[in-house]
């Protein structure tokens, strides 16, 4: 048996979350591939990693002044860092790059990545298990679509390689070289992607909720899990608002019949949706 466990950005928003998901990773040996989303929000007033991003790209653009902006991210991560105990570990190397990249030639795409990147170093620094950065394994074709062939020949022979490993969500490789992304929430088609690669037995998406729910939570207390749900049910669910799980993230694990459970991080113990 092995799972492929991807992590949602309230997942993984303070070292605390970092802890939780250590912990649900190393009570199943099974969980053997991890993609981690960006940092999300902490607290309701909070801003997502992945936001702060977009706006230091936007004001790289108008030609301002970024360092306050890129300390603000970096604090972030540092926060991270130094509450998980990682003393021989820095990012400083990699902020570097990215406020390099921002100065001289800012990308969007790239800019809004480096969430992921980020966190899955601290990830994989984190568990000791190796890296692998997705933009080298993951490949879009020029118009824009995922290179299926390209990416499963590829990937698939890295995770061979590699019994364990953490891979980054949400981005890989552009037919132009550069650092493409998916569209928000892209970490889930990222994790079904490693999923298929690796033909693996089960696909665990953790959130924050305990599974798809008979209404939301939001308006109706105490709503119904729904134990399972058919993928055509749920893509439709998707498409339609259900932010649970990105609508592309069905295809890759349908086509090889790979089950995805859909858990809560903080209640690790609910079964949740199937």
């Amino acid at each position: 048996m092995r799972k492929v466990v991807k992590f949602g950005g309230s997942s993984l928003a303070s070292a605390e979350q970092f802890k939780k998901v250590e912990a649900i990773i190393r009570a199943d040996e099974a969980r053997v591939y991890v993609v981690p989303s960006a940092p999300g929000k902490r607290n309701s007033k909070d801003t997502k990693v992945t936001d702060m991003l977009l706006h230091v790209y936007a004001t790289a653009c108008d030609g301002k002044d970024i360092t306050a902006e890129m300390e603000a991210i970096k604090a972030r991560y540092n926060e991270i860092i130094e509450g998980l105990g990682l003393k021989n570990f820095s990012l400083d190397a990699d902020f570097e790059e990215i406020a390099n990249s921002l100065k001289t030639e800012p990308e969007k795409d790239y800019t809004a990545s480096r969430g992921e990147y980020l966190n899955g170093k601290i990830m994989a620094a984190y568990l000791d298990i190796p890296f692998i950065d997705a933009k080298d394994v993951i490949f879009f074709n020029e118009d824009g679509k995922l290179n299926t062939y390209k990416t499963q020949r590829m990937l698939g022979a890295k995770l061979a390689e590699n019994p364990r490993a953490v891979v980054p969500g949400f981005y890989g490789m552009g037919k132009n070289g550069k650092v493409k992304t998916f569209s928000r929430g892209g970490s889930d088609v990222t994790g079904s992607i490693v999923a298929q690669a690796g033909r693996v037995d089960v696909y665990e998406n953790w959130t924050d909720v305990s599974g798809f729910l008979t209404a939301d939570p939001r308006i109706i207390p105490n709503p119904k899990p729904i134990k399972y749900i058919t993928y055509r049910e749920l893509r439709e669910l998707s498409y339609m608002g259900a932010s649970v799980l990105h609508e592309d993230a069905i295809f890759p694990v349908r086509q090889v019949g790979i089950p995805i459970n859909i858990r809560n991080t903080n209640i690790p113990t609910d079964e949740g949706t199937w």
